[in-house]
C-alpha cells in the first residue's frame, strides 16, 4: 500500500470518522488509490463512496481534484470534511471574487489536501494556470458522480468530455512528478456507461470495483393514475399516511416543485420546493431544516439529495417518473440507507387514461435533446482541421457542444485541454434522431411485468445476482 500502512488508515478512520473498521469493499477501493492505480467505482448510495476518495487524499501529500457536479453536493462534502477538521474546499462560480481567490491562494500555498470543482471551473483560466505551476503537486483526479459525464457530457456539460487530458497535460507540464492516479466513483453505472468513462477518462487498465445496488429493506412500487387529479389524490394520501417520517418528493421541473409546495402548504403540510434557480442561501436553509427534520420533507428536483448523508429517509416518491433509469436508481437509493424498512412510490401516467402528461414530457425532453443536437452539429463544417477552444468561442456558436458531440462520435481528438484536432467530418453532420436507450429503458421498468429489483440487477450489469433475486418486497413480487 505504497508509503501508507494500512495501520495508518485505520488510525485516521477512528481519529476522522469515528470508525473502527471499513466496510466491504472500501478497504480495495483505498488501496487501489494509494497505489495510485486507475479506479472505475461503482457502488450503491450510501455505500460510503466519498470516505473512499477522502481518506487516500487526507493520508497522502499534494492535492487531490474532485470533480462534481453540483454545486450544493460540493458544499455539502466541503462542510463535512472542514468539521472533521479536514483541510477542503470548493471553487465555483457563486463564490465572490476574493473567496475564489483566496481558495486559489490556498491551492497555490498548498494548504489543502482536497479541492472540488465543476469541470467547468476546472478549465476555468485561474484555476487550470494555477493548478499548472511547476512547484504544486497534485495527488490525484477524482470523478465524483461519474455517470454525469455519460449522461451529460455530449448534451448539457460538454466540458466532461475533456477531462481525459488533464492527466497527460500535467505529465506533460510536470515530468518530474509522480503519476496522477484516476478514479470514477457513481451508483449507477451499467457495463456500458463503463465503457464510456473508461475510453474518456483515459483510464489505464483501471481496477473495476463494484457491487450491487440490491438493497433488502428498500420496497419499489409503481402506481399508475388516470388523471392529473387522481395523481395529486394519490400523493396526498401517501404523504398523509407517512406522518411526520423523513421523505422527499420529486418532481421534474422547477415550476412543478413550487406548484406541489404551494398545493401541500395550502392543505397544512410543512414543507418547501428546491430545485437549482434557488438562492444559495435559501438552499442552504432548507437543506439543513431538512437534515434536522424541521422540513419532514422537501419538493425537489434531482438537484437535492446527491451526496447528502441522511440515514432516516424513510419514503421516496416520484410524483413524475425520472427521464432515466440511472436517475431512479440513484433518488430511490436516498431512502433507508440506516437499514431500516423505506419505501419509494412512483406514480406514471395510465397508458389508457386521461392524463398523458408523462409521455408528454419525454416526448418533449427527447425533442429538446435532439434540437440541442442538431444546432450544434450544424456548426461542425465551420471548424479548423486543428482549433484552439478559446480562440473560437466567439465565432462559433454553440462551439463545446459541437466539440464534444464531434468527440462523442470519434471525429475529434483532444491534444490538450484546449486545442484539438479533427480526425473526420462530413459536410452538416446531423445525429440520428433516436430514442434515448436509458429513457426507454426507464419505460420498459415502469411496465415490467416481473420483480423491480431483478430489472433493475440485469440493467446494470449484474446479471448473477439477477437470477438468485426473489426480492419478495416490490409491488410486482407482492401482489
Amino acid at each position: 500500500m505504497s508509503e501508507v500502512t494500512l495501520a495508518q488508515v485505520h488510525q485516521a478512520l477512528q481519529r476522522y470518522w469515528g470508525y473502527t473498521a471499513l466496510r466491504s469493499p472500501q478497504g480495495d477501493v483505498i488501496t487501489a488509490l494509494l497505489e495510485r492505480r486507475d479506479v472505475v467505482v461503482v457502488l450503491p448510495t450510501g455505500a460510503g463512496k466519498s470516505l473512499c476518495f477522502q481518506l487516500p487524499a487526507l493520508l497522502q501529500e499534494g492535492i487531490t481534484l474532485v470533480i462534481s457536479p453540483l454545486l450544493a453536493l460540493m458544499e455539502n462534502q466541503v462542510a463535512d470534511l472542514r468539521q472533521r477538521g479536514l483541510k477542503a474546499a470548493a471553487y465555483h462560480s457563486e463564490l465572490s471574487t476574493y473567496q475564489r481567490r483566496q481558495v486559489l491562494r490556498q491551492v497555490e500555498q498548498q494548504q489543502l489536501r482536497l479541492l472540488y470543482l465543476s469541470p467547468e471551473s476546472l478549465f476555468s483560466s485561474a484555476v487550470w494556470q494555477c493548478l499548472c505551476a511547476p512547484a504544486l503537486r497534485l495527488n490525484g483526479l477524482i470523478v465524483d458522480e461519474a455517470h454525469c459525464l455519460v449522461q451529460w457530457g455530449d448534451r448539457f456539460r460538454p466540458s466532461y468530455r475533456r477531462l481525459g487530458t488533464v492527466r497527460p497535460e500535467i505529465a506533460r507540464l510536470k515530468p518530474e512528478h509522480p503519476r496522477i492516479g484516476l478514479a470514477a466513483f457513481t451508483a449507477t453505472a451499467d457495463p456500458s456507461s463503463q465503457r464510456v468513462l473508461i475510453e474518456v477518462l483515459g483510464l489505464d487498465t483501471p481496477a473495476q470495483i463494484r457491487h450491487s445496488p440490491y438493497r433488502p429493506n428498500l420496497h419499489l412500487r409503481v402506481h399508475s393514475v388516470w388523471s392529473r387529479g387522481y395523481r395529486r389524490h394519490c400523493l396526498r394520501h401517501f404523504v398523509q399516511q407517512k406522518g411526520r417520517t423523513s421523505g422527499l418528493i420529486y418532481a421534474r421541473t422547477r415550476r412543478d416543485t413550487e406548484t406541489l409546495a404551494a398545493w401541500l402548504q395550502h392543505h397544512g403540510y410543512t414543507t418547501a420546493a428546491y430545485h437549482g434557480g434557488l438562492p444559495a442561501p435559501e438552499r442552504r436553509r432548507i437543506e439543513t431544516a431538512w437534515l434536522q427534520g424541521t422540513l419532514p420533507f422537501v419538493i425537489c428536483t434531482s438537484a437535492f439529495g446527491m451526496g447528502v448523508n441522511k440515514p432516516d429517509v424513510r419514503w421516496i416518491c416520484h410524483y413524475q417518473p425520472p427521464l432515466q433509469l440511472s436517475e431512479y436508481l440513484q433518488e430511490v437509493g436516498r431512502a433507508g440507507r440506516d437499514g431500516q424498512p423505506a419505501v419509494a412510490l412512483t406514480l406514471v401516467s395510465d397508458r389508457w387514461g386521461l392524463d398523458r402528461d408523462d409521455q408528454q414530457r419525454w416526448q418533449f425532453f427527447e425533442r429538446q435533446s435532439q434540437d440541442i443536437q442538431r444546432q450544434a452539429m450544424a456548426q461542425a463544417t465551420k471548424l479548423p482541421r486543428q482549433g484552439n477552444l478559446n480562440a473560437l468561442r466567439s465565432t462559433v456558436a454553440n462551439l463545446e457542444l459541437t466539440l464534444a458531440l464531434l468527440h462523442q462520435q470519434g471525429a475529434l481528438q483532444w491534444q490538450d485541454p484546449f486545442h484539438f484536432q479533427l480526425r473526420q467530418i462530413a459536410p452538416n453532420v446531423v445525429p440520428p434522431n433516436r430514442e434515448d436507450p436509458e429513457s426507454r429503458r426507464m419505460q420498459e421498468f415502469l411496465r415490467y411485468k416481473g420483480c423491480r429489483w431483478q430489472f433493475l440487477l440485469r440493467a446494470f450489469g449484474f446479471t448473477q445476482e439477477a437470477q438468485t433475486c426473489r426480492c419478495g418486497h416490490c409491488d410486482r413480487c407482492n401482489s
